[in-house]
């Protein structure tokens, strides 16, 4: 292997100062709403119907995003026992099962972080099964516990191309929503007001996606773990106009980065493409380990699930529809390995990492040959890190290391 340091330093970004006030504002915001009946509050799936909530007067809240908060502070294992105890299986969505496992225990780390009692009450929960069952299972156990209506959308999987059929029955599904939506919120939904939200909601995708292609630069000014910080406003304030400034702030600084030569991996000779979910709570380090082989994680299919160009449509109805259809976990093997390949050449791959999520088999594409197929259509080598989002007990550092050392010693060999 490479002579290189066991560690390395992580250069911060700037402007994490500002997302970190912007994301405070936001829980802020969603617990005032809570506590003081200030404004109705919805819990959304990730990619789920936010614009039509925000729309009508909701304070959005993401579960997914507090699974992440359990899973970086891991605190996950501790609390997925609890659902597990209550009936929830082990090998299901530990994001489900440890965020259902800390509402159990009545605790969050975001009360530590931001000073929350807890988790917002919500007045409605709306989800999408476009990334799994799981949402809808994990939305109903709180529908039941808080005695609130569920709506949600039911999305085709395995789609190889988004035609006029799935077009016609999604979007006939969300405005069935609607009714319902406008009964909670006590508002009739305003077309106008949807059109600008969803119109914000596509200006922060071209902004998220300039700062993820910022990666395909040599050296690349960001990395895949970077990218899993800073996509938090992408994800629970798209269609606030407070995410388009923050994209806009880092943008610029990453653009600065490209001017001066400066590489977010000191000394940058391999690149990377990590496919799958993160591991929560090893994100520090994984981003050391790379960095002390002189590897940088330029690009991921989990970071560029937020960019959403068919927001651009002229009908919000349909723009929701295809964007949040033509997300990457909804898709077939062909379109995957086309995707793959396409961003294997933009970034200039040398190496992938396949993560097999143990309880999210929706987010682990190693699964059905594809990383066989990919290796010998591209000639680039591969490996496949067993683990889980936020179950640390399925995963191995040591396991890990080594399949990562024998990676990048190869890579170093063909340098």
């Amino acid at each position: 292997m490479a002579d290189a340091p066991k560690t390395a330093a992580i250069k911060k970004i700037k402007a994490a100062g500002p997302m970190k006030d912007l994301m405070g504002a936001y829980f802020k915001e969603l617990d005032e709403a809570a506590r003081q009946r200030s404004a109705r509050v919805a819990w959304c799936s990730s990619v789920g119907p936010a614009e039509l909530l925000r729309a009508l007067g909701f304070r959005v809240y993401f579960p997914e995003n507090h699974g992440a908060l359990l899973g970086t502070s891991r605190l996950a294992t501790e609390y997925i026992p609890e659902a597990n105890a209550i009936g929830y299986a082990p090998t299901i969505c530990s994001y489900l099962t440890s965020d259902v496992g800390a509402w159990l225990k009545k605790t969050t780390p975001l009360t530590k972080a931001f000073g929350m009692e807890g988790v917002p009450r919500p007045d409605l929960l709306a989800f999408n099964t476009n990334q799994c069952r799981d949402v809808q299972d994990w939305f109903a156990f709180y529908s039941r516990e808080y005695q609130v209506p569920i709506v949600g959308i039911e999305t085709p999987r395995s789609v190889n191309e988004v035609d006029a059929a799935h077009l016609a029955g999604l979007t006939a599904q969300y405005r069935a929503l609607v009714p319902k939506l406008e009964e909670v919120a006590g508002q009739k939904l305003d077309l106008d007001r949807l059109r600008e939200v969803v119109a914000s909601s596509y200006r922060c995708t071209l902004l998220w996606k300039q700062v993820l292609r910022a990666g395909t630069h040599r050296p690349a000014p960001i990395t895949f773990f970077d990218g899993t910080i800073h996509m938090g406003p992408a994800v629970v304030l798209r269609g606030d106009p407070r995410a388009e400034e923050y994209y806009q702030l880092l943008a610029a600084e990453l653009e600065e980065r490209i001017k001066g030569g400066v590489a977010a991996v000191e000394g940058e000779r391999l690149r990377f493409y990590w496919d799958g979910m993160p591991v929560w709570g090893k994100l520090r380090e994984h981003a050391e380990t790379f960095a002390a082989a002189q590897g940088c994680v330029v690009a991921s299919t989990y970071c560029n699930s937020w960019i959403f160009e068919a927001l651009a449509e002229k009908d919000p109805f349909v723009g929701m529809a295809r964007a949040y259809t033509e997300l990457f976990i909804v898709r077939a093997e062909a379109y995957k390995e086309r995707y793959l390949e396409t961003m294997a050449r933009d970034y200039g791959i040398h190496g992938i990492i396949y993560h097999e999520s143990m309880t999210c088999p929706n987010n682990s594409n190693n699964r059905y040959g594809l990383p066989g197929r990919m290796a010998k259509k591209l000639g680039i080598p591969y490996v496949v890190i067993q683990g889980d989002l936020n179950d640390l007990r399925c995963y191995s550092d040591e396991q890990t290391r080594t399949q990562l050392e024998a990676l990048f010693e190869q890579l170093h060999d063909r340098a």
